[in-house]
């Protein structure tokens, strides 16, 4: 009986472990990236197939969200920023579908609150907002430009959505093809040669801080110097990222 309760005991603590591994960052983003794959299409969502695969993307969120901070600090600078990126990505898909049919994300919420500033997302055991995600964690701790081509608003007007989870062993080459692929859209840039005009995406407007260096910017991603061009704002399209 007692060899049968240890045999017992010891299986229940393996098993255990089996459900409630370690967070092996290696692993932990896989769901997700799977779950891309099969909604995610040019940069467009299928919000309909989306909604019936939704429990893949609450367990993913609900793991994220069992992260903590001790643990989080101790992976490198490249996992994350992977895996803030990853977080909002995930849960502004959450916001939409919770709130599907929609046009647009600004209509979720009312006249005096905001889709960006509801606090329905947990980092580190407080419940945050995309805003303060974006804001206060990810553009004051990395400094990176780059990610404003990563993170996601659910428009057609933001950079397209990667069909892929953002991974720290890949995020260099990641970001650096958003911003590309971005600027090589004519939501991104738009190059008028003759009256020697560039418009640009209003991304670059509202977060020209974040760009030290905006001229070389563009030309380093889009190979196109706009040093003698004047600069316009394209008109930014709200309207649902939808496939």
């Amino acid at each position: 009986m007692t060899k049968h309760i240890t045999c017992t005991i010891i299986f229940f603590l393996l098993s255990l472990l089996i459900i409630n591994p370690a967070y092996s960052y290696e692993d932990i983003h896989n769901s997700y990236d799977k779950l891309l794959k099969k909604v995610v299409s040019d940069g467009l969502v299928n919000y309909n197939l989306l909604i019936t695969n939704q429990q893949i993307l609450n367990n993913y969120l609900k793991r994220l969200y069992r992260i903590k901070k001790e643990e989080y600090e101790k992976w490198d600078a490249n996992d994350k920023l992977a895996f803030l990126i990853n977080l909002y990505n995930a849960a502004t898909l959450k916001l939409i579908i919770d709130n599907y049919p929609v046009k647009s994300i600004k209509e979720i919420g009312g006249i005096f609150s905001s889709p960006w500033k509801k606090k329905f997302i947990t980092l580190f055991g407080k419940k945050v907002s995309l805003d303060f995600l974006e804001h206060q964690v990810i553009r004051k701790e990395f400094h990176e430009p780059r990610i404003h081509f990563a993170l996601v608003c659910a428009s057609k007007g933001c950079p397209p959505l990667r069909n892929e989870a953002y991974k720290g062993e890949l995020l260099d080459n990641q970001l650096s093809e958003q911003t590309k692929q971005y600027l090589s859209s004519p939501r991104g840039l738009i190059i008028d040669k003759k009256k020697k005009l560039a418009y640009l995406a209003a991304i670059f407007k509202w977060y020209k801080e974040d760009f030290e260096d905006l001229i070389g910017f563009i030309k380093k991603y889009s190979g196109v110097d706009i040093s003698n061009y004047k600069i316009k704002w394209l008109k930014y399209d709200w309207s649902l990222n939808e496939k």
